[in-house]
């Protein structure tokens, strides 16, 4: 069986975080979605779990992070640069903020992160598979 990623945000408006994240192609599957979560999918294996603040409350009793603090950074690869620029845009277009961090362009690898609208941090990301392969 393939391993699955689950990963669980904390949203202040999920309708918002919802158009945010269909804005950079996920899609959202309804199954395991309603006025408290949403399920986002990027891949068959990689889920983006929305939760109201009492939904998340009700996972863990531990605090949100405070406004302007960061706990995780997640990244997501892509199939080019081009990908790479289109979603940083997109993300921006949609409400988040592009580029919070230096692009970077090693050659090898390129990458641009975003704020999703409740100051996620995403980095999308291109390799060179010949460079990965050795």
């Amino acid at each position: 069986m393939a391993k699955m990623l689950f990963v669980n945000l904390p949203c202040s408006n999920l309708a918002a975080a919802i158009g945010f994240y269909q804005a950079l192609g996920f899609s959202q599957n309804l199954q395991f979605s309603d006025e408290t979560a949403a399920c986002m999918v990027w891949s068959e294996h990689i889920f983006v779990m929305l939760l109201t603040p009492a939904k998340w409350q009700s996972f863990t009793q531990r605090p949100l992070p405070a406004e302007g603090s960061s706990e995780v950074m997640l990244a997501l690869n892509c199939d080019d640069k081009q990908t790479v620029d289109e979603l940083c845009t997109a993300a921006g277009v949609a409400g988040g903020v592009s580029d919070v961090m230096p692009k970077q362009d090693l050659g090898f690898m390129y990458s641009r992160s975003v704020l999703d609208l409740d100051g996620h941090i995403w980095e999308f990301f291109w390799m060179d598979p010949v460079a990965i392969a050795g």
